[in-house]
């Protein structure tokens, strides 16, 4: 697995209070799929709506 895609499963992980299981599964999938840029794009919008814009 690359190192980028290591480094944003540490990231997700250590936000996971902070995402509903929908979300979170959402964005692994992403992530596991090889698409990590959009995944944590995705986690990024999620987090910035939940903590107020």
């Amino acid at each position: 697995m690359p190192k980028e895609t290591i480094e944003f499963f540490k990231e997700l992980k250590s936000n996971r209070p902070n995402l509903t299981a929908q979300q979170y599964k959402t964005i692994k999938g992403q992530a596991v799929k090889g698409n990590v840029t959009d995944a944590r794009k995705g986690l990024h919008k999620v987090l910035k709506r939940r903590n107020g814009r």
